[in-house]
């Protein structure tokens, strides 16, 4: 008999085997592929890191919390941590055959750039992305700013011991210039993003931290010091969206996560995200995602 609350996805936790205090590695799609287990890499999985992928050569799809991207040669794909995502497959659900570089790091690594702090962290914004389709001119950019943080990341190894300080914080800085690039492409444009200011940080932070209890933009408002009126302004110039568009969006996500990556009965999904009825929740689920939640777990598995 299978445990109900078995999980369909697979945590990843941060592991760098070649610098195991270092929170940065930079490594080709082939070593992704070599170091994937079978089980592993047929399975959803959650990183607790971020995870830039730039494609040059090669085709795959991607799939992060539910959407199908493509990957093709001038694209770049980004997980946050906490994401569920299925690494790049072929047309036969295999892992795909792609050229590629991988940077992935901790949430910590980076430095507190603010404009580069927009592209990691605002989770709702127009700086928020999963894939980017850059022109030929702007994958050189990025392809040369990774280019320089992957040779920074190997001469690591082979640097004097005494370097190693300076040499970490050279990696740190160079992440935040390749981040700031992004931040600075058309379609990742940070500025909007940062227009909510503290008010929609704070805001963002304490959604992520309470919506399995808190449903009314009206609760975050007092609970952050705000007046409504002010949380909303926020939220719509940062994203564009109301804070109930955006607390309805985050619990639907959570929603959708538990219905296909566990089995947990729908009643439990329910409670778990604070609805003290299945049949309000099952309303709610409807309105927000468009079916119900048996005919949503039913066709995503």
């Amino acid at each position: 008999m299978a445990d109900p609350g078995r999980p369909h996805v697979v945590d990843i936790g941060y592991d760098n085997p070649d610098q195991p205090r270092l929170g940065l590695e930079v490594f080709s799609f082939a070593t992704l592929r070599r170091r994937l287990r079978p089980s592993v890499a047929a399975a959803s999985s959650r990183p607790d890191f971020h995870q830039l992928t730039l494609v040059t050569r090669g085709e795959g799809t991607a799939w992060i919390d539910f959407v199908a991207h493509a990957c093709a040669p001038g694209t770049l794909l980004h997980v946050r941590p906490g994401q569920v995502q299925r690494f790049p497959l072929d047309s036969r659900g295999e892992i795909a055959d792609l050229e590629a570089t991988l940077v992935v790091f901790t949430p910590a690594f980076p430095p507190p750039v603010p404009a580069a702090t927009a592209v990691t962290d605002e989770a709702f914004g127009p700086a928020a992305f999963s894939l980017l389709s850059l022109s030929p001119a702007e994958h050189r950019g990025i392809a040369g700013a990774v280019a320089e943080l992957a040779a920074e990341y190997e001469a690591l190894s082979v640097r004097d011991a005494s370097q190693t300080e300076l040499t970490v914080e050279l990696l740190r800085q160079l992440l935040a210039a390749l981040l700031l690039r992004i931040a600075r492409l058309p379609q990742a444009d940070a500025g909007e993003a940062a227009a909510g200011g503290e008010v929609f940080r704070a805001f963002r932070a304490e959604l992520e931290r309470a919506f399995a209890t808190r449903r009314h933009a009206a609760q975050y408002a007092a609970t952050l010091g705000y007046s409504p009126r002010t949380l909303m302004r926020a939220c719509l110039a940062a994203t564009g969206r109301t804070a109930k568009d955006l607390i309805d969006d985050r619990v639907a996500l959570e929603a959708k996560r538990l219905l296909v990556h566990t089995d947990l009965p729908v009643a439990s999904v329910a409670r778990m995200l604070g609805f003290t009825e299945p049949a309000n929740f099952g309303k709610f689920f409807a309105r927000t995602v468009g079916t119900t939640p048996g005919t949503f777990r039913a066709t995503q598995r």
